[in-house]
């Protein structure tokens, strides 16, 4: 393959993630938690969030010890429905795993549970979490607020995250709908990936503190740091095609993911110091849950029997791009560019990992 691209078995690279998270300290199963969460994000085509984030995100934050390998989660306050929990700056797809749990085995025994969090890390992809939910016969809701990157309408300052927020239920179909959106156009993750394959960034998506468009993509993540550039959120610039609208939900998802459990906000978020929140919601508690199940599949068929844009193919439903890829990939494996080939290679060999000698090269 072209550019030190390679192959790789998906479960051979959970396997390697695993030993990596281990060398630096995660619990044997809190670091099969971490691995999985971030293969089964490339599994489903968000390579944002998947190893592409692994050496510069939970390594390089491991190994400085800005977060902590070990996750002691401590519920602060309670009710039958609710939860606040402490993470502790321990490993967020640990505390975000455990956290949705508490919501959903509240939701079992009454109807809706929620569970908001302060004190965590990053927790990759929030889809992941309320596909919990959904693969629990639950509704399920979550978001997370992140370091500051996306300007306010009518503003060219990073003051609020990417904050996504994901809502997924079941159908009657082979897969789930798993809605999963940060709430700027775009993300940090994505261009850092741009970044990684050479690419410009669209204009459109970035502002810098000029009130221009950037396309930059090593200048932008350079400019995002020093706080010289913005994401737009979704709509857009200004009010006329609805850019008031995501940075209203940018908004909604900050504020449930700091002032409803005593967290940091805004820009006193590091990174190392997010809330999310979790919502369940049992379907049984409104109706029959596989009546619910063929409702809503038949809302997905009819949306994407609908009539098409010219030159367009076909119409596609939340998470359904998502799970042909997943189909269309597990045999062939995980495809890793040469730099992130090269991560790989070099954690290995700084944590002195072996079997994997032939694998990244």
């Amino acid at each position: 393959m072209s550019n030190g691209a390679i192959r790789i078995p998906y479960d051979r690279m959970e396997d390697f993630l695993r030993e990596v998270f281990s060398k630096l300290g995660v619990p044997n199963p809190d670091a099969s938690i971490c691995a999985s969460h971030i293969v089964e994000a490339d599994r489903r085509g968000i390579s944002s969030h998947g190893v592409n984030r692994m050496k510069p995100f939970y390594y390089e934050r491991l190994r400085k010890g800005l977060q902590k390998p070990v996750t002691r989660m401590e519920v602060v306050r309670e009710t039958p429905t609710t939860a606040v929990v402490d993470g502790n700056f321990g490993m967020g797809h640990v505390i975000g795993k455990r956290s949705m749990e508490i919501a959903i085995d509240k939701a079992h025994e009454y109807g809706m549970g929620m569970v908001a969090v302060r004190n965590s890390t990053h927790y990759g992809f929030a889809g992941y979490y309320t596909k919990m939910a959904a693969e629990s016969e639950m509704i399920g809701i979550c978001g997370t607020n992140a370091r500051p990157s996306v300007s306010p309408t009518f503003g060219t300052e990073g003051m609020m995250g990417t904050n996504p927020l994901s809502y997924s239920f079941p159908t009657d179909e082979e897969f789930p709908f798993v809605l999963d959106c940060a709430t700027p156009i775009t993300q940090r993750g994505r261009i850092e990936y741009y970044a990684r394959e050479g690419k410009e960034v669209p204009p459109g998506w970035v502002i810098g503190s000029d009130g221009e468009y950037r396309t930059d993509t090593e200048g932008i993540l350079r400019a995002l740091e020093r706080g010289e550039a913005a994401f737009l959120p979704l709509g857009g610039r200004g009010e006329e095609s609805g850019g008031h609208k995501g940075y209203g939900y940018c908004a909604v998802v900050e504020v449930l993911s700091s002032a409803l459990q005593a967290g940091p906000f805004l820009k006193s978020i590091t990174g190392v110091n997010v809330g999310h929140f979790f919502m369940a919601v049992d379907i049984s508690s409104f109706r029959d849950p596989e009546e619910f199940k063929k409702d809503a599949g038949e809302i997905m068929r009819r949306l994407r029997g609908s009539r098409k844009e010219p030159g367009r193919e076909r119409i596609y439903t939340a998470g359904e791009k998502e799970f042909i890829h997943y189909n269309e990939t597990k045999e062939k494996g995980l495809l890793l560019n040469g730099s992130i080939a090269r991560d790989m290679a070099d954690m290995r060999e700084d944590l002195g990992i072996e079997g994997f000698d032939t694998d990244f090269v």
